[in-house]
């Protein structure tokens, strides 16, 4: 595994963070409970020190998930955590709010879920416009000055909104969508790396097409994250995505048939403006596969025919 600073924070960092959206449940595919824990004890193993979760992955089952594992394995204090506000997931629906007392209420359901008295980096995960920044960053600094939370950090921000944001308390963490079929933040993420914000980038695999398991077009559910939040697993972008994809088959050729998950982690991590790349496993193979990535390293020829592939997707 490799590491880097978080920015400000000072945190040594895994640049690779294990994600739980999928962990949680909702809105991804079925697998038992133990398989799920066991894929957060398999990064823990293999030297990822960073894992990101939020109350609204399947109503607080991530951060349940995250805390027993930690507590069974006695690895608290050696594991970084970041998780949210400012996002409920009622019914089967994301509900944004960043109401002083739905925070007050999270925060500390949070550190019930995760069996831990304090949360290393506190995001809020969407803004919401109906709740000035005024308010929530300043109740955000109010549980850092009391312990509850170590680092603020905003999800899902623009520049504009995290200028604002920051003149109530400093912004330490960023993250923003980000991966070879995703680059719309690029300009933001580079502007906060220069202001020394740690970035934690996420939808690395952009929801599995990345790993090459999809190769045709398919319908999903209403409900799915693949038909839902990820707009490259439909036409007209799906295609484009493929042609990427065939590339990233010629270069794991090369390297001996890495899968091609590696391929777009090393992508995303040898970019000198991301700190750690969040990847999503719901399985211990899936965690330990992806974590290999840190054996080898994409040549500077690779990284530039890859960009050149990837402009064509725009």
């Amino acid at each position: 595994m490799r590491y880097k600073t978080l920015g400000m924070t000072g945190l040594r960092v895994s640049e690779m963070a294990l994600g739980t959206w999928g962990i949680g449940g909702a809105g991804w595919d079925d697998k038992p409970v133990e398989e799920r824990q066991d894929a957060i004890k398999a990064a823990v193993e293999c030297g990822i020190n960073f894992i990101d979760t939020a109350p609204a992955y399947n109503a607080g089952m991530a951060e349940k998930h995250v805390g027993q594992v930690l507590h069974d394995l006695g690895c608290r204090e050696k594991v970084v955590i970041s998780t949210k506000c400012g996002t409920k997931f009622v019914d089967g629906q994301y509900i944004r709010t960043c109401r002083s007392e739905d925070i007050i209420r999270q925060i500390d359901e949070s550190r019930s879920n995760l069996q831990s008295d304090y949360i290393d980096i506190y995001l809020i995960h969407w803004p919401d416009a109906s709740v000035p920044f005024s308010e929530t960053m300043k109740l955000l600094d109010s549980f850092k000055q009391q312990g509850k939370i170590r680092h603020i950090g905003v999800s899902n921000f623009s520049r504009e909104q995290m200028e604002q944001a920051s003149e109530y308390a400093p912004i330490e963490v960023y993250q923003p969508q980000y991966s070879m079929v995703y680059r719309d933040n690029e300009e933001i993420i580079k502007w906060a790396h220069e202001q020394n914000i740690g970035i934690m980038s996420y939808g690395s695999l952009g929801g599995g097409i990345l790993t090459g398991k999809y190769r045709e077009p398919k319908v999903y559910a209403p409900s799915d994250s693949r038909n839902r939040f990820y707009k490259h697993f439909q036409e007209p972008l799906f295609s484009k995505v493929m042609k990427v994809v065939e590339l990233m088959d010629d270069i794991s050729a090369k390297h001996d048939n890495v899968a091609l998950s590696q391929i777009a982690i090393n992508w995303a991590t040898q970019k000198d403006f991301i700190t750690s790349s969040i990847v999503g496993a719901q399985s211990r193979k899936n965690v330990e596969q992806n974590a290999a990535a840190f054996d080898w390293k994409l040549s500077d020829e690779e990284m530039s025919m890859l960009d050149a592939e990837i402009d064509k997707i725009m």
